[in-house]
């Protein structure tokens, strides 16, 4: 039951740096060998037996068929059997026998299996979930499912990056196996899943799992070999990213060494202790001592090759590792040879002897395919060939895409967009270079068009898609989300989780999941093809604009600046040294006494963050637009100081605020798209004040807030009891502007962002189904645009789950904001929208009349209390009310008037 607990960790998954995955063939006890001989047996044994139970003709000719390809599985065989289940798949809704329904599942495992051994992943997955959806829609039995079935869908589902259905898989049959106190299947699950948390970047809660499963649990001393790898593993990829773990490559070193004495001790497992063996070598490498990594790579090589059934992909991962052996060690020729090889492997029909790299259109989702191509794409960096190092990082992005087009789930498709940032920014650093040789433009439109791809890709998406599904598929998806929900909630509530309930969603949501695969393949968009240049320029000089996209690297932070219908490119190293400075800068916001205890270090570390950032000095231009990324996605740019003083006075400092209206952005794209959304020209408002009244929570201002915007627009107000989630659902499309006055929270590290009604608590992601279409979404409320972060996809908060139902341009705070404050804020703010101001304009202006209003302290001035409200959105021009244009028009009518009264009374005379 422990174990049961510490598989119910957050689902939110944490950022990572690579997906690392092992083999699940050669951690288990039974190799494919062993898998395969075994199911062909099971099948003979089945069919015979239904035979002797007087199956019908059609059951004995599904058998028939699964007997003859086991005998011979080739290639043109596997070719038949997938058209001889092609062909009779039609049948099965009209089935009921439940032995005709077995041998249904018996033939889709077999297919899965197979379709795998000959580099089908996408088929085989979807043989194996056709399989499951059978056996559990009509509640079958006698037939091992986690064994044939669940095992392998759950690691195809990782090796493909759906971490999500990996992990509702295999928390599935683990749940399954503890019913049934099958503790083989239970070890399989747990190693699984330790699979899924490392290659997800929970790395802590993946040791904790299996270091608790490596004392609790009563194992042989081949499971314990196989876990202490896997534990070795996650230690080890701790040194990369978290110099922080005390004593990470003793600990990695330390586990593997344990693996090897124990996996020694059968003889018979050469592959799990060749992956050790492997794994030493890295460790090794990675800690500059290339002497011991050849030796531990030789043990592997030898243990490797005692093995007569590895796969194509096996045999290309070995050869992964020692390309990457020789390519630290600087063999280039060597590595790319083996690397060469591996696309033989994997593409059968690539020819080197005609082009170096395999042709785009033989592509498929594979991680192994990923690794070699960034590999050769170093290699040719390294040789100074730029062009070609380009070519191959492109291929790469080809193959991310197809990733993408497989997935359901929105963590796994940020988690496989995670995987294009590091690939990205070596691609920019190349065009910078070829720039700096040539001065041609083109190569810095180029940088900007790949890191604007990586601009909330996930979020782009799903939009377009929405915008594309038919109304059953939004209700699946619908359902799916509200599953995600209750389960996570579930978590939430940690020992006192009910498992039982939690599985029960589980297995709903597999459900629902495939249901949505099924319905959404031919729906489904392509991948988004990006914005044009021509146009963005346009809009910017329209929109009196400039705009600054960052992209922050492992390496260095860029900035592109577009002005002028031209693109700049600036950059700094992303060391601690640089990175510092704009975590000081963003400290001062931690709380409300920072900033007016210390104007001073405010002024210098403010500045120093401005001098670091790049941003345009001098400039006509009256509207500045910021695309973040990173960090800076918490900075409130407008609260920079330009040119640093010694005043106290917050009024008087040289704050960016200044020189431009400061408007955000998630991307270029959405700004392009944003002129779809018109104002409407009577704005009317819903507002939700829950105000709290007579509890710790109480918003005293809240109530002068709403009364505020009561005098100034027409619409419904919810204050109280009122304010419920339930009535801002059942009203928010039918209002121009939506208001929400209340508490909010960015999360933690097991908690979603969350905002609340008067009548409960909503998490981010319960916002995603609410198909809104609002001109403004005002959310008054702290930390409202802060959650989990991801880089370039942005935070995980409530402005993020309000921009997924479909609001486009969005006012939201930063940090705990004051209720006094934001009264006043939220007043000038709707006093200048009255006033027909644009919203940039909008929220600029009324930053700078709170800084000139007189019965404000100088303390309540300080840019902790005016700057946390940050504008996303379009700088769209007002709705046409324009008086003097009324005017003129009146005008124009009165001298039409008097000129034909004149010309008849003229015509008159002459008469």
């Amino acid at each position: 039951m422990e174990v049961l607990k510490l598989l119910q960790f957050d689902r939110n998954l944490p950022l990572h740096e690579k997906n690392v995955f092992y083999e699940w063939k050669a951690l288990f006890n039974g190799s494919l060998t062993y898998f395969k001989n075994s199911f062909i047996l099971i099948v003979l044994i089945f069919s015979g037996s239904i035979s002797a139970q007087n199956s019908n003709i059609f059951e004995e000719k599904i058998n028939l068929n699964v007997d003859r390809f086991t005998e011979n599985p080739t290639a043109e065989n596997l070719k038949k059997l997938e058209g001889f289940d092609k062909n009779i798949s039609h049948s099965i809704n009209g089935l009921k026998d439940k032995s005709e329904l077995l041998a249904f599942v018996i033939l889709k495992s077999n297919l899965g299996y197979y379709q795998n051994q000959f580099n089908k992943k996408q088929q085989a997955i979807s043989s194996y979930e056709k399989a499951w959806q059978l056996y559990q829609k009509n509640r079958l039995s006698n037939y091992d499912i986690i064994e044939y079935c669940l095992k392998p869908l759950g690691n195809l589902y990782t090796i493909i990056g759906d971490f999500d259905n990996a992990e509702n898989i295999i928390k599935q049959y683990y749940y399954i196996a503890t019913q049934t106190n099958n503790l083989q299947q239970q070890y399989a699950a747990v190693l699984n899943l330790s699979n899924v948390y490392q290659n997800t970047g929970r790395i802590n809660d993946a040791i904790a799992l299996l270091e608790k499963t490596i004392r609790s649990q009563n194992l042989t001393d081949l499971q314990k070999g196989n876990l202490y790898n896997n534990l070795g593993t996650n230690y080890f990829l701790t040194t990369k990213f978290n110099k922080m773990i005390p004593y990470a490559y003793e600990n990695a070193e330390k586990a593997f060494l344990k693996a090897i004495s124990l996996l020694e001790k059968d003889k018979s497992q050469h592959m799990a202790l060749a992956n050790t063996y492997r794994n030493l070598s890295k460790l090794k490498l990675q800690r500059n001592d290339a002497k011991m990594a050849l030796v531990y790579f030789e043990k592997a090589r030898n243990l490797f090759n005692k093995n007569s059934s590895n796969d194509p992909r096996n045999k290309s991962e070995f050869l992964f590792d020692e390309a990457n052996l020789f390519f630290k060690t600087g063999k280039l020729k060597e590595s790319a040879v083996l690397i060469t090889q591996i696309f033989k492997n994997l593409i059968p029909s690539f020819d080197n002897k005609n082009a170096e790299l395999p042709n785009k259109n033989l592509l498929y989702a594979d991680t192994m395919l990923l690794d070699a191509f960034d590999l050769q794409a170093a290699i040719y960096t390294i040789q100074n060939q730029p062009k070609k190092a380009l070519e191959c990082y492109g291929l790469s992005f080809h193959i991310e895409e197809l990733f993408q087009s497989l997935l359901v789930y929105e963590n796994s498709k940020i988690i496989s967009q995670l995987r294009n940032r590091n690939r990205t920014e070596k691609c920019i650093a190349i065009y910078e270079s070829l720039y700096q040789k040539d001065n041609q433009i083109t190569h810095l439109e180029n940088a900007f068009l790949l890191a604007e791809k990586t601009k909330s890709a996930v979020l782009k998406q799903a939009l377009i898609n929405s915008s594309k599904q038919s109304t059953l598929q939004k209700k699946i998806a619908q359902q799916l989300q509200n599953e995600s929900n209750l389960i996570l909630k579930e978590q939430q509530k940690g020992a006192l989780a009910d498992i039982v309930k939690i599985n029960n969603s589980i297995k709903k949501q597999n459900e629902l999941m495939l249901q949505l695969k099924q319905s959404a393949s031919a729906t489904e968009s392509n991948p988004n093809s990006g914005i044009i240049l021509s146009d963005l320029y346009a809009k910017l000089e329209k929109d009196n604009a400039i705009m600054v996209e960052y992209f922050s690297g492992i390496n260095k932070m860029y900035s592109f600046t577009i002005v002028s219908n031209k693109i700049y490119l600036n950059s700094f190293n992303n060391n601690t040294h640089a990175s510092v400075k704009i975590v000081q800068f963003i400290d001062f916001f931690n709380d409300a006494y920072t900033i007016t205890n210390s104007p001073a270090d405010y002024n210098k570390y403010s500045n120093m963050a401005y001098k670091l950032l790049k941003l345009p000095v001098n400039s006509a231009y009256k509207n500045l637009l910021i695309v973040s990324d990173g960090l800076l996605n918490f900075l409130p740019f407008e609260a920079l100081i330009t040119k640093e003083s010694a005043t106290t006075n917050f009024a008087k400092m040289n704050y960016l605020l200044n020189d431009y209206n400061i408007g955000y952005q998630n991307s270029a794209q959405f700004y392009l798209e944003a002129n779809r959304a018109k104002r409407n020209s009577v704005a009317t408002v819903l507002g939700i004040f829950p105000i709290f009244e007579k509890t710790p929570f109480e918003l005293t201002f809240s109530k002068d807030e709403m009364q505020s915007i009561k005098e100034k627009f027409k619409g419904k107000y919810f204050d109280n009891s009122g304010a419920t989630f339930g009535n801002f659902k059942n009203n928010a499309n039918l209002y121009s502007i939506l208001h929400l006055s209340t508490h909010a929270s960015s999360g933690d590290i097991d908690s979603p962002a969350s905002i609340k009604f008067s009548d409960q608590e909503v998490m981010y992601s319960e916002l995603y189904h609410l198909n809104i279409h609002p001109d403004l979404v005002v959310l008054s409320a702290c930390e409202t645009g802060i959650g989990k972060l991801f880089k370039s996809e942005g935070a995980m908060s409530i402005a993020r789950g309000f921009q997924f139902a479909g609001a486009q341009n969005l006012l939201f705070s930063l940090w705990k904001v004051n209720d006094y404050t934001t009264s006043v804020f939220m007043d000038l703010f709707y006093k200048n929208i009255k006033e027909n101001q644009s919203y940039i304009e909008a929220n600029a202006n009324a930053k700078r009349d709170f800084l000139k209003n007189k019965n404000i302290s100088n303390a309540k001035k300080s840019p902790y209390y005016w700057s946390a409200f940050v504008y996303y959105g379009n700088i769209e021009n007002p709705p046409s009310t324009n008086y003097l244009l009324y005017g003129l028009i009146l005008l124009l009518g009165i001298g039409l008037f008097i000129g034909l009264k004149l010309f008849l009374s003229k015509k008159k005379r002459r008469s």
